[in-house]
């Protein structure tokens, strides 16, 4: 016998009506890639939604650093390097949540204190609009940009679809950890 595990509207994260993702069919490779981006950033947030400090610094399990906190801080990171240093081309920009002694500081620095709560969504949410300013702006998918570390190059388009990639994957990691702070599944 199995038991059917649903929580909040019927399994749903937001009622009907209220989800703030789209659904819609964009026009356009580019406008595709925005849609998704969107819709995962918004899924980030959501999984995070009404949790205190030390539930949101809650680590996943040991000797994993992972918590729903860290993967914002993760995230801001990922947004800054992608868009700041690479497609806008400012590789001498230093690194957000990251130090020579700990490549891992975006996880091991997230603690359950208000004000690492606060920097993190701050950090989070400028990195977005900055990205978001940049997308609104003319782009060519195909033009090749400089990875910020070495000398390698990639496609402002697999840079676009490998930040897709990087939400989608850590809104899965989201999926769980909520899941186990609360009991919260579902969208």
């Amino acid at each position: 016998m199995t038991s059917e595990h649903v929580v909040g509207y019927d399994g749903m994260w937001a009622k009907p009506g209220e989800d703030p993702r789209t659904d819609q069919s964009p026009v356009g490779e580019l406008a595709t890639i925005r849609g998704y981006l969107t819709n995962y950033r918004l899924t980030l947030g959501m999984k995070c939604e009404g949790l205190s400090p030390g539930q949101l610094a809650t680590r996943s399990v040991p000797p994993s650093t992972m918590s729903l906190l860290g993967l914002v801080r993760h995230m801001a990171r990922v947004e800054h390097n992608w868009f700041q240093r690479s497609l806008r081309g400012r590789p001498e920009l230093p690194r957000l949540y990251w130090s020579a002694e700990d490549n891992d500081l975006d996880f091991t620095g997230a603690v359950g204190d208000q004000a690492v709560v606060d920097d993190a969504f701050a950090a989070w949410k400028e990195q977005i609009a900055l990205a978001d300013e940049w997308l609104d702006g003319p782009i060519d998918l195909g033009a090749m940009v400089r990875v910020p570390r070495g000398d390698d190059e990639a496609s402002v388009r697999d840079i676009l679809i490998h930040m897709v990639e990087e939400y989608a994957r850590h809104c899965g990691h989201a999926d769980l950890l909520r899941e186990c702070i609360d009991g919260r599944t579902g969208q």
